[in-house]
C-alpha cells in the first residue's frame, strides 16, 4: 500500500495536499483498494461550502458505494472533471490523476491536525 510521506490523511481514508490556502483532496490507495474497481465518481459542486468531515460526494465501485468526506473546512474551488469519463483513475493513480477536488480553506490548523504518513499507516494496520 502506497502512503506518500508528503501528504496528510484523514481517518475517513482521504488524503490532502496543501498549497497555500488550497487543499487538494482524494481517496487513499488503501480506500481505492478496499472499494475495488471504481465505475463512477459523484463530484461536489464548485462553490460548495463544506465543514471538516462533511460529505463531498460518492465513489461507486463494482463492490459498493462509499461517501467522500472533506478533511478540512472551506469552499470547493475546483473539481477533477476528467473523472466523469475516466473514474478508474481513482484506482490507477489515486494520488495523481485520481484527485477529487480542491478546497480553499482559511484555517490551516485543520490541515495541520490531519494524520501524517506514519499515523495513517498505524490506522490502516489495525
Amino acid at each position: 500500500m502506497l502512503i506518500p510521506s508528503e501528504l496528510r490523511y484523514s481517518s475517513d481514508h482521504e488524503w490532502a495536499r496543501a498549497s497555500g490556502e488550497v487543499v487538494r483532496v482524494g481517496i487513499t490507495d488503501y480506500a481505492q483498494d478496499a472499494l475495488g474497481d471504481v465505475v463512477f465518481v459523484e463530484l461536489p459542486k464548485v462553490g460548495l461550502v463544506v465543514g471538516a468531515h462533511g460529505a463531498l460526494g460518492e465513489v461507486e465501485s463494482t463492490k459498493s458505494v462509499s461517501e467522500i468526506y472533506s478533511p478540512v473546512s472551506g469552499t470547493v474551488s475546483a473539481v477533477n472533471d476528467t473523472l466523469a469519463t475516466t473514474p478508474e483513475s481513482v484506482n490507477t493513480d489515486p494520488y495523481g490523476e485520481g484527485w477529487i477536488c480542491e478546497i480553499t480553506t482559511a484555517d490551516s490548523s485543520e490541515y495541520d491536525a490531519l494524520l501524517d504518513a506514519t499515523g495513517y499507516e498505524a490506522l490502516t494496520n489495525n
